[in-house]
């Protein structure tokens, strides 16, 4: 048996998710659903990040300790996930005791290849990215993700991890995997990044200052700073250090991130891995962003769309499938709520609904003793997209199967073909059922709750309104 191994990253606990983390993780869900179709055994990894500064001011503006705090947040990003029909196996929270403990191993071992040192610090930093700002990453002296965060300057003196000593060897694994970094246009990115020069970064906090991290290892002054920490969980979240059969057997995985997140991800974590003398990831995978009516989302704009408003409005599935059929991975997305409706109607209420409805009302009362024949192969067109992680081309291929059914439909009208000829009425039932079966098939790693509502339908002969129209 093969095995698969898909991560997407932890969103920090400081506000509830949005529909941008929302379609991360629906993305990573559907790929973890298509390689269990294959006969893989999957790991499918997600969790929240509960370290760092942004985390500590939350607390203390609302009272209560750091721990109190992300104890009290975990449950708002579980519950959507819930909603969503997320299969994950693992959920990995960064305060966590083995993900602590696999953090400080990481360190040591980083540190005992001499790639971890001392020196004085002053620097602009985004507590919003939790992320150091250079002036080529500011535009009009602002953080262009959070300009509405003042940036911070931070003195001190740091532990700083030797990042600029990967230049080449990171170089080496972009040429030698051109698809390490997927889509393309993020691959060309971050190899210009790498070639323009590594800077060393800070991978500490004094405690003084900002106790909520995990303890350095051996320097009660420092607490690991929050990247640092948090990226380990990609290895913790397996059983590293201590299960090493259990982490090699899945590692290295397929991790899934925001754009914001290429240098971290593709960058700063695999010369991290280098470090450790650990394999770098098996690919990365980066999305674009989603805006709401041309502009980002943002609490200050009043657009900031939640996940659990889509499922209360288009139900689970049609929520699954109105983000992952939109842009492809990598390619920013915007949409509106009278865009969604409009898509809605016209692909779930008025397409497979309506096709579905149709069929199976017309088989209610005939062909009872035909037994469909599918094959149990999924289309070799179809897993190629999927295996290419090409998800909204992989729905487009399912629904230009729904469109063709309803076109024959139309096209040989059964409904008169039942009166005249019975023939033909059962030769054009079976290709349509057997469409139906096909599409059923397809769809798991999408909208597995429509698929047993499909099945279910299929062998009772008796069909339901799987999507009705919204106003």
């Amino acid at each position: 048996m093969s095995r698969f191994y898909i991560t997407t990253t932890l969103p920090y606990v400081n506000a509830k998710p949005h529909i941008g983390f929302g379609l991360e993780i629906l993305e990573a869900d559907a790929i973890a659903r298509f390689h269990r179709s294959l006969g893989d055994e999957v790991v499918f990894n997600t969790g929240v990040d509960e370290h760092g500064t942004k985390i500590y001011e939350k607390a203390l503006e609302l009272g209560k300790t750091p721990q109190e705090y992300c104890d009290e947040m975990v449950e708002h990003f579980m519950e959507p996930w819930k909603q969503l029909n997320i299969s994950y196996t693992h959920f990995i929270r960064t305060t966590d005791t083995h993900h602590e403990s696999a953090a400080q191993e990481f360190w040591k071992r980083c540190e005992a290849n001499g790639d971890i040192y001392k020196k004085q610090y002053s620097v602009r930093y985004c507590v919003g990215c939790e992320l150091e700002k250079t002036d080529s990453d500011l535009v009009d002296g602002k953080c262009p993700i959070h300009p509405n965060t003042e940036l911070q300057i931070i003195e001190e003196e740091n532990y700083f991890f030797h990042f600029s000593k990967y230049q080449e060897t990171l170089l080496k694994l972009y040429k030698e995997r051109p698809d390490f970094v997927v889509p393309k246009k993020r691959m060309n990115e971050i190899v210009a990044f790498v070639e323009r020069g590594l800077s060393d970064f800070s991978i500490s906090r004094l405690k003084a200052k900002m106790p909520w991290g995990v303890p350095v290892p051996g320097d009660d002054e420092h607490v690991m700073y929050v990247w640092f920490d948090a990226l380990v969980n990609y290895i913790s979240t397996l059983g590293w250090s201590e299960d090493t059969e259990n982490f090699e057997a899945f590692w290295p995985g397929v991790q899934i991130c925001g754009k914001d997140n290429l240098r971290q991800q593709s960058a700063m974590w695999q010369a991290m891995l280098f470090s450790a003398g650990l394999s770098p990831s098996k690919q990365i995978l980066i999305n674009g962003f989603i805006n709401v009516g041309g502009q980002k989302m943002s609490k200050s704009l009043g657009n900031v769309i939640a996940p659990e408003e889509l499922v209360e409005k288009f139900g689970i599935d049609g929520t699954r499938y109105l983000l992952l059929s939109g842009a492809p991975i990598g390619d920013d997305t915007d949409v509106t709520w009278e865009r969604l409706t409009e898509k809605y109607n016209a692909d779930l209420a008025n397409g497979l609904g309506n096709l579905v409805s149709r069929v199976l009302k017309l088989a209610e009362k005939t062909l009872n003793s035909q037994q469909l024949t599918t094959s149990k192969d999924l289309p070799e067109e179809f897993v190629k997209l999927l295996e290419k992680y090409k998800l909204s081309e992989g729905l487009e291929y399912i629904w230009a199967i729904v469109r063709n059914a309803n076109k024959f439909i139309e096209e040989n009208k059964p409904w008169e073909l039942a009166k005249t000829d019975t023939e033909k009425f059962e030769a054009v039932m079976k290709k349509l059922l057997e469409d139906l079966a096909l599409i059923a098939q397809l769809l798991p790693p999408f909208m597995p709750t429509t698929v047993e509502k499909m099945q279910a339908m299929l062998t009772n002969r008796k069909g339901e309104i799987l999507f009705g129209r919204l106003p």
